[in-house]
């Protein structure tokens, strides 16, 4: 479980899907309200508060992103609190008061130190597995993001592989990228690297 503060009201959790198996959880229960991930969120925001200083009292927009190769984003936003008085005594419990919305990334998105390792990437792929592919600039790093839809278990298994060998998988997602990366090359990513760094 890795996490990182996006703001001062906004954290990032990465969790991987061995995160999750250890404490018995399926990827399909993240949707479910259970005690299980009641008790895994207690544990991420106990987390967050001994790493970050976050402090996770009052209203919290949970965001929820399943990714298929990396695992699951969890984004947590700290609602703005209005206090009176009276109200005080009731803060003592911990209860989190959570709006959960939950997407399904399917895109596959993988990060590379240097632009020679995105181009290596590109190389082994164009003209075999495929020509697609995004490519952005983000916090200093490369980063090549594709939609699987279409391709079959077997492509996605060996674009996940080179990819692999290449990079490593982010846990950013296309939302995060689109807001904040810097859009490079916007279609067709494999097939311009390897032609122009043939």
């Amino acid at each position: 479980m890795r996490m990182e503060r996006l703001g001062q009201d906004k954290i990032r959790i990465f969790l991987t899907f061995d995160d999750l198996t250890e404490r018995g959880i399926q990827k399909e229960d993240m949707w479910r309200e259970i005690p299980k991930v009641h008790e895994l969120f207690s544990e991420m925001m106990d987390q967050a508060y001994n790493e970050l200083g976050f402090d996770a009292s009052g209203p919290l927009a949970v965001e929820v992103f399943a990714m298929p190769a990396q695992g699951m984003v969890v984004i947590v936003t700290r609602g703005k609190q209005e206090r009176d008085a009276s109200s005080e005594d009731e803060l003592d419990e911990e209860v989190y008061e959570l709006e959960v919305t939950l997407e399904q990334s399917e895109a596959i998105i993988y990060r590379f130190r240097d632009i020679e390792d995105a181009i290596g990437a590109a190389k082994t792929l164009a003209g075999r597995l495929t020509e697609e592919g995004q490519l952005y600039r983000y916090q200093g790093q490369w980063i090549l993001c594709f939609d699987p839809a279409g391709m079959d278990s077997s492509a996605y298994q060996a674009l996940i592989a080179v990819l692999a060998e290449y990079g490593d998988a982010t846990s950013v997602t296309p939302a995060v990228l689109e807001e904040y990366g810097q859009l490079v090359i916007p279609s067709q990513a494999v097939k311009v690297l390897a032609d122009h760094f043939g």
